[in-house]
């Protein structure tokens, strides 16, 4: 069949795809599998073909046929380019990943294909199958695994010095580390990744994966100005690339630095600026409503906020880590305003007027107690918690040190000075 014939039959079932998704599939089959020619322009109209086929299985939700047709697909593999061959798995692979509910799938389909790729000495795929594998026991917590597979991955790659691949290995890695709460390792990886991307070209996409991590490491460490000046590099490149999914994730974490900075009033203006008109929508009306509550310094507004907008603000495990921490933030000012006035006040009573179960008041202020927040006690028996006046730091204490410290600092330099006199 020429390559002109190919193409008829591939309009026909393009043409079908919304009427009789069966025959358009059946008219894909036949001109992917079907006799044909092996010449540029064929093999063309077959890799269209084949991406048409993905998406229409994928829409269909049927995951197992995509699994099976990437088995069927290794003959032609024979007689089509390497690199090819490898755009086209990894096209089938990411067109899976759409599919849901076909996690297991997927790692039992890029584990078939690391295997196949090694039998077949290609290199090349295996290795931007295994990256892929190991992303997936990411998304998965599957830590130890992807920690293992990413670890030879790049002592395999390291030996072939390809930067751009060692700059995608390097950020999962940080990635990896940063979900195992290992930040040194995280920074570690994110530098390397850096030092890699210096050396060569780095695509603006994988340049917005440097900056939004290098933004997640900073916010880690609560520096929100340096983070959110990373997030807003990271949002505009994205918004040039028109990849709306993941910049709408990096304005949501710009909003996350400011009210995280104490600047909340700053979030609404910020959201309906010019770059963000666009990805309005639920999770930055929830974003909105967490810098309300902030600004209000209500405990009670941020809970109701947390409750009802709890698949956006609590699906993602970086900005459900950071209210965490904004709330048990606002719970202790709370706190603090509440028992200002009390020597002695009852536990139960504190609870009742913030509004928050016994057990978790009583846990956080024997905990804001032992930070020494505050000086005080809990009677448990009494079930009271009983507040001490500030301790005034005697001035003796402080002088006393100081003078210690500067003799110390004399006596060390008289020793080295001896030392240098006597030799």
């Amino acid at each position: 069949m020429s390559a002109s014939e190919l193409a008829a039959m591939s309009a026909s079932a393009a043409d079908a795809e919304a009427s009789d998704p069966a025959r358009a599939t059946q008219l894909y089959r036949s001109v992917i599998f079907g006799a044909g020619g092996t010449d540029a322009e064929s093999v063309k109209v077959k890799e269209s073909a084949v991406d048409r086929l993905a998406k229409l299985l994928a829409r269909a939700g049927d995951a197992v046929s995509l699994k099976s047709v990437l088995t069927e697909l290794r003959p032609l593999f024979k007689v089509v380019p390497k690199a090819k061959t490898a755009k086209i798995v990894r096209g089938i692979i990411d067109v899976l990943a759409t599919v849901p509910g076909c996690d297991a799938l997927q790692v039992e389909v890029c584990e078939e294909q690391v295997a196949w790729a090694r039998e077949e000495k290609r290199t090349f795929l295996r290795h931007r199958v295994e990256l892929r594998l190991a992303a997936l026991f990411l998304e998965l917590r599957r830590y130890p695994e992807a920690l293992k597979l990413i670890g030879a991955l790049g002592f395999e790659v390291k030996k072939l010095d390809d930067k751009l691949l060692l700059v995608d290995i390097h950020l999962l890695e940080s990635k990896i580390h940063y979900a195992l709460r290992n930040m040194p390792k995280a920074k570690a990886a994110l530098t390397a990744a850096r030092t890699n991307g210096n050396a060569i070209y780095v695509p603006p996409s994988a340049q917005c994966v440097i900056d939004s991590q290098s933004g997640i490491l900073h916010a880690e460490e609560k520096d929100y100005k340096t983070a959110y000046s990373y997030f807003f590099e990271a949002f505009e490149q994205l918004n040039n690339l028109e990849e709306d999914a993941r910049a709408k994730r990096a304005l949501k974490y710009m909003l996350m630095c400011k009210v995280m900075s104490g600047q909340a009033d700053e979030v609404a203006n910020l959201a309906a600026a010019k770059g963000g008109i666009k990805h309005q929508g639920a999770e930055l009306d929830a974003m909105k409503a967490v810098a309300s509550a902030y600004g209000a310094r209500s405990l009670k507004d941020l809970q109701l906020v947390l409750a009802s907008h709890e698949k956006e603000l609590q699906d993602d495990p970086i900005i459900a880590a950071h209210l965490g921490a904004l709330r048990d933030s606002l719970m202790e000012q709370n706190l603090l305003r509440v028992i200002e006035p009390f020597s002695r006040v009852e536990i139960a009573h504190v609870a009742t007027l913030i509004d928050l179960p016994l057990a978790e008041v009583e846990t956080k202020l024997s905990q804001m107690i032992l930070d020494g927040k505050f000086e005080g006690i809990l009677d448990q028996g009494a079930g009271c918690l009983i507040v001490y006046d500030d301790k005034e730091q005697n001035a003796v204490y402080k002088a006393t040190l100081d003078t210690i410290a500067n003799m110390d600092r004399v006596v060390d330099s008289l020793t080295a000075k001896s030392s240098k006199i006597v030799a």
